[in-house]
């Protein structure tokens, strides 16, 4: 599939630079680190039902670019690397910035909501590019739903596949916690990154395809 407005021949200008900032931001949670929630690096990087009723709503962006394990923030910035750096290449700089930040934002709402509403722990932290990318993923997966990824990084499957193979394992996942079981995964945060991802191809992406597709049809036969 080819796209209109694809600018392929580019570098990647975002994704590296969103990679930057995670690494300044990893390093400063190792120099200090978060001994309690009234720390400025958890009040400013830590994402919480709490801290939006406190009016930092600022979180909702920062704690997108927060990391405190290496291991989170390598497996993160890999998924950026790999999905992301194609993706904003194929639609475009300044439309991958703007919906990579709204993926953020969509799963940072999505976490407070469900520790509040669901799992009621309006002050559960949460932290990590995870829901940004499980939009970048969605997007990437309806975009080129044939294409293969890997899952687990070991088995192939198409795209569009291991998007909703991910969709039912974080909803499995949010109903265990619910349940009081579970790992400390961000499932609500994964799942509104997802549900993001798939609002703003429908609503965004698909049509302005389409409208450019036509502009050049009409183009070509004049």
């Amino acid at each position: 599939m080819s796209f209109p407005f694809s600018s392929r021949h580019r570098r990647a200008l975002f994704v590296p630079l969103f990679i930057i900032i995670n690494l300044v931001v990893y390093f400063q949670w190792q120099r200090h680190p978060a001994e309690s929630l009234d720390t400025p690096m958890a009040q400013n990087f830590l994402v919480s039902w709490e801290a939006l009723q406190q009016g930092r709503w600022w979180v909702l962006v920062t704690s997108v670019f927060s990391h405190l394990h290496f291991l989170h923030l390598f497996v993160n910035m890999y998924v950026l690397l790999g999905f992301g750096a194609f993706l904003e290449k194929t639609i475009g700089r300044r439309r991958f910035l703007l919906f990579y930040l709204l993926a953020g934002i969509g799963g940072s709402v999505a976490h407070a909501a469900v520790s509040n509403f669901y799992l009621h722990d309006p002050s559960l932290p949460a932290l990590g590019a995870s829901g940004a990318l499980a939009g970048v993923i969605l997007v990437f997966s309806l975009l080129f739903p044939r294409e293969k990824i890997l899952i687990m990084g070991l088995i192939p499957v198409p795209a569009l596949f291991g998007a909703i193979a991910f969709i039912g394992l974080d909803l499995w996942g949010l109903v265990v916690q619910g349940q009081g079981g579970g790992l400390p995964i961000g499932h609500g945060a994964h799942l509104g990154g997802s549900l993001t991802g798939i609002l703003y191809y429908f609503l965004r992406l698909r049509p302005a395809i389409r409208r450019a597709r036509r502009y050049q049809i009409d183009v070509e036969y004049r």
